[in-house]
């Protein structure tokens, strides 16, 4: 497959995901972005490659990044936060501070969670629903991350972002507890 061709098959899929991740009817998208229905269409067929404008005006009408219409990535994927990467949104000189560790583009209900694993446990989880998303941030210890079989290490300070409608795992293979925060977005019941 050439790169073109991965390009408009992967455009394809994610307006597609993304238009009923909103809850967008064709319409709603065209009237939003300010594209034809017809064009829309043709996108979602995989049947044309639209301009760069015509993707960006798609991308801010669905509100995400152009990136994210464009990403060739298929199935579950994680993407982690090292430390360096948190952003540092506000600050005081008395010391307090606010920093947004990771991100994503989930709406629905929301579960925040704190979780300890003892060195040698583990806790494995079927798949949610097409559409949650999981946010984790360690603060101890190291934890084994495992998402649709692909094992990932997150040391305490990393965060890490993944769908959760892949079956996934945590699990402490160190020598110490390991704790993290966890955040569980759903998709919202129609």
């Amino acid at each position: 497959m050439s790169d073109l061709d991965q390009l408009t098959q992967s455009l394809a899929r994610n307006l597609r995901r993304w238009r009923n991740d909103r809850g967008f009817t064709l319409d709603t998208l065209a009237a939003r972005a300010g594209v034809s229905r017809g064009m829309i269409i043709q996108i979602e067929q995989a049947r044309t490659n639209p301009s760069v404008g015509t993707t960006v005006k798609l991308a801010d009408a669905l509100g995400v990044p152009i990136t994210t219409l464009l990403d060739h990535e298929q199935g579950p994927r994680v993407r982690l936060a090292p430390p360096d990467q948190a952003v540092r949104m506000w600050s005081t000189d008395a010391g307090s501070a606010g920093t947004l560790l990771v991100g994503t583009e989930a709406r629905g209900p929301l579960e925040l969670w704190h979780w300890t694993l003892m060195p040698g446990d583990g806790s494995a989880s079927d798949p949610h629903p097409e559409g949650t998303a999981e946010l984790l941030h360690v603060t101890a210890g190291t934890l084994t991350l495992v998402v649709d079989g692909e094992e990932r290490t997150v040391p305490a300070g990393t965060s890490a972002a993944f769908a959760g409608n892949a079956p996934h795992a945590y699990r402490n293979d160190g020598t110490e507890p390991a704790e993290m925060t966890l955040a569980v977005s759903l998709p919202p019941v129609r």
